[in-house]
């Protein structure tokens, strides 16, 4: 059905918000179902997950859209504009931005689990654009499930009325009625505003490598229709609309977008870096005056440095960052050398879990052996003369004695979890110098905790520890919070007298002994023995902390040697000794990968 027969009326755009694992790709599959938009044939699972890494991981990472016609019971047929969003923390950013485009949100709370950590964050998202909220409990279908106590939870906790939340099971679709017309009656219908100068919002954007990059826009003023001359606003650069179109889910070819509706454009444009998420569309020969607001920025947290396993594969690495670049332009990347691994690149992410899941589609997707160095994160350098610096590779940390302070960033974190682990959760966040700010009994012997935390205490395996320190029973979410000031010292490590640049890391001056000392010693079983003893130290500036040794493997050279003179010998053991000096002063150390690998894994030994 062509787009223009629906009028703005008849147009509901709605997201769907949830914690991870409450069921809002599963929702998604039965609304496309049930409104027939898809064949029985065509449905699969997940059906709006389409990555492999989705599949396999059971999350969505990519925001997707699906438009839907439904024939609602007062005999009209709307058009829903159904956006899926992801439930990690470290995909907010594709939240906020679909949230963007529409006026309403489904939140989906768990019967079983309640409202948990991520719940609240998405809820605060939609919250500050000011969307019609829906609560929906889902999973009523299981034995232990309790609408009753969820409803409490959601308005005790969120603070939103439940008194009209819907119950459905996604997995068996029952209530599934119930809330498409919940959709039609209580979101609120987009404004007419067809007659105005276009302006459309990128809420999304991918490369495509038949037709080029492709933007996913929503339409807020006037229309655009195919074959029209647009203008992109940040960069002032003009195209032709080769294609317009809503995905049905799949894509279907339209003439016109009219305001109001959530659809594709493609214009032929060769890089996507134009195509800049948040940018605002508008015509070329009438452009407007002001771009619509374009949301936050994401802002990488957690860098790392990417380096292939055999540098004759840079370039093939080069060339798959951009790639993945223009498919996910949330990461950053640039060129680094270090002397322990040759050419690679340091990345720039939003979170531990879009590093990891960008490292396994490089691997994956463009065959590659990589090799990671420990995850750091971006302080602020104050100096004497009034100046400051952000840093987020140890190799660009400054002279001490030019330091004043350095700021670390830190986190507003909310954990919720079965009471019986507050005691051990409340110890973990002390031990990574976390400070209490909250505690809230909820209902249901559930806790929320509030910790204000290091970033950089949390990026390498803080999520693991608290699964299982709560037996997989916790949920967290964070938020940047402001910056503090911290003693913060970058940590050295000299293998034979050199700094091996590849292995130093910045840590906190409480932990930098224990962390070195822990260091050397892995270091001393991974290194090879030599000819000649191999000193390995933990420095901190000029200061040595700790110090192991590898061995000399010593050739018995007085083997040959029956009873007589001891002259003989000693001459041969003189012999052996310059010869190992010697070597010992021109001799170079080669540093295995695995020790690489060490500094990463160092965490979970501690």
């Amino acid at each position: 059905m062509a787009n223009s027969t629906f009028k703005q009326q008849y147009i509901r755009n709605f997201s769907i918000i949830a914690h991870i694992d409450h069921g809002k790709s599963t929702l998604a599959d039965r609304l496309i179902e049930e409104t027939g938009a898809l064949s029985e044939r065509e449905m699969k699972k997940q059906v709006l997950d389409s990555m492999d890494l989705e599949q396999e991981r059971g999350i969505t990472i990519k925001a997707q859209t699906a438009s839907l016609d439904y024939p609602a019971q007062d005999g009209e047929v709307y058009k829903l504009n159904l956006i899926d969003t992801p439930g990690h923390v470290d995909f907010t950013y594709e939240v906020s931005r679909s949230l963007q485009a529409c006026e309403g949100a489904l939140l989906i709370v768990d019967a079983t689990q309640g409202v948990e950590a991520q719940t609240l964050a998405n809820v605060y998202l939609a919250m500050e654009n000011d969307l019609e909220i829906i609560p929906i409990i889902n999973k009523i279908d299981l034995p232990s499930a309790d609408v009753e106590e969820a409803k409490r939870q959601i308005e005790e906790v969120i603070g939103i009325d439940a008194s009209e939340a819907i119950a459905v099971s996604a997995k068996t679709g029952e209530g599934i009625a119930n809330v498409l017309e919940a959709i039609v009656h209580r979101v609120p219908s987009p404004k007419d505003r067809d007659d105005e100068t276009l302006r459309a919002l990128i809420i999304d954007s991918w490369f495509d490598s038949y037709v080029g990059a492709v933007a996913l826009v929503r339409v807020f003023d006037g229309v655009m229709n195919k074959g029209d001359k647009i203008r992109l606003m940040s960069n002032k650069i003009a195209y032709e609309v080769n294609d317009v179109g809503v995905f049905q889910p799949a894509p279907v070819s339209q003439k016109s977008l009219i305001s109001g509706t959530v659809g594709f454009m493609i214009c032929g444009i060769k890089n996507l870096r134009d195509l800049r998420v948040g940018d605002t569309v508008t015509l070329d020969r009438k452009p407007a005056v002001e771009s619509l607001p374009g949301f936050r920025e994401p802002k990488a947290m957690v860098f790392s440095g990417l380096y292939p396993v055999d540098s004759a594969d840079y370039v093939d690495l080069r060339d798959s960052l951009e790639k993945l670049n223009m498919n996910d332009p949330s990461f950053t990347y640039e060129t680094e050398s270090s002397t322990a691994l040759g050419l690679g690149f340091r990345c720039g992410f939003l979170g531990m879990l879009h590093m990891e899941i960008i490292q396994e589609r490089l691997e994956r997707e463009y065959d590659l052996d990589l090799i990671t160095t420990a995850p750091s994160v971006v302080y602020r350098i104050h100096f004497k003369d009034g100046t400051m610096k952000e840093v987020a590779n140890p190799s660009g940390f400054p002279d001490p004695v030019e330091i004043t302070k350095i700021e670390e960033p830190t986190v507003r974190a909310n954990i919720f979890m079965p009471e019986e682990f507050v005691g051990a959760l409340m110890k973990l966040c002390q031990e990574r110098r976390g400070l209490q700010e909250d505690m809230k009994f909820i209902g249901q012997g559930r806790v929320m905790l509030t910790y204000n935390l290091p970033l950089g205490e949390m990026v390498i395996d803080f999520y693991d520890k608290l699964k299982s320190v709560s037996r997989g029973y916790a949920s967290m979410d964070y938020e940047l919070a402001a910056f503090r000031e911290e003693s913060v010292i970058k940590l050295d490590v000299l293998v034979h007298g050199e700094a091996v640049d590849a292995l130093s890391m910045i840590v906190h001056q409480s932990v930098a002994e224990s962390r070195g000392r822990l260091l050397v010693k892995k270091l001393r079983e991974l290194i090879p023995r030599q000819q000649f003893d191999i000193p390995i130290q933990a420095a901190m500036g000029g200061k040595i902390l700790a110090r192991e040794t590898v061995k000399a493997v010593r050739k018995n050279v007085i083997a040959k040697c029956y009873g007589g003179d001891i002259t003989r010998k000693r001459k041969l053991l003189e012999k052996q000794k310059r010869g190992k000096k010697r070597m010992k002063a021109i001799g170079s150390v080669e540093v295995p990968q695995e020790a690489f690998l060490a500094v990463l894994r160092l965490n979970e030994e501690n």
